[in-house]
């Protein structure tokens, strides 16, 4: 394979690697939708195309592990690649993160929210939008902005811990809501975490620059 040919087959990698983040960005988006207004139609589709994350996964996992055996790249290239191998690992979970979040909405059913969801879409929308810009960091190789971006993670920690003291307040206040607060402290739990890998992205984005691993510990900002 020409030099031309093997960076031509790492740009399809990372275009195929963005496709399947806004995969994922759609299957959280669309899980939160689902939690909002208690549509378990939206809930179901999805759980069913988890699946089709979890392929394209795999599909590009092949394809880089065969361009890392058949041309044993070296330096900024074999960094890239595996980058780009722990990166759709994270992207994955994101996936069964939000999958997750469905069948939440699944197990509420038609039982009524105990308060209007107002943070956990905020949670939602600011996640989705520190995945956008870390894969963008990861295909200009812009660690300033990966380190931003785990900055920010605060604020979904933040918000988290105000979900969890809210509804741990309508627990106290009435037992009967117990079952479904804990819903949704499990669906806010489950953006959080979402958080979080999204600064492993951050971290990868950071070893592709400097081929440094830099644990991104955000209290130190």
């Amino acid at each position: 394979m020409s030099r031309e040919s093997f960076q031509n087959a790492i740009q399809e990698l990372q275009t195929e690697l963005i496709e399947m983040g806004e995969m994922v960005e759609q299957a959280i988006e669309q899980a939160v939708l689902s939690l909002k207004e208690k549509n378990v139609s939206i809930a179901k589709k999805v759980i069913a195309d988890d699946i089709l994350i979890n392929r394209k996964r795999w599909d590009i996992e092949e394809k880089s592990l065969a361009l890392i055996v058949t041309q044993q790249p070296v330096a900024g290239d074999l960094r890239k690649l595996i980058s780009l191998l722990n990166i759709i690992v994270d992207l994955e979970r994101m996936g069964d993160h939000a999958e997750g979040i469905a069948k939440i909405t699944i197990m509420i059913g038609d039982m009524p929210h105990v308060k209007p969801l107002i943070d956990i879409p905020k949670m939602a929308q600011k996640t989705i939008d520190m995945l956008k810009r870390a894969l963008s960091a990861f295909l200009t190789n812009d660690a300033d902005e990966a380190r931003q971006i785990c900055k920010e993670d605060d604020e979904i920690d933040m918000l988290y811990e105000q979900v969890y003291r809210e509804l741990l307040s309508f627990m106290i206040e009435d037992p009967k809501t117990i079952t479904r607060a804990t819903h949704l402290i499990w669906a806010a739990h489950n953006l959080e975490r979402i958080a979080d890998r999204i600064t492993n992205i951050c971290e990868r984005v950071v070893f592709l620059v400097t081929g440094k691993m830099e644990y991104m510990d955000v209290s130190k900002y």
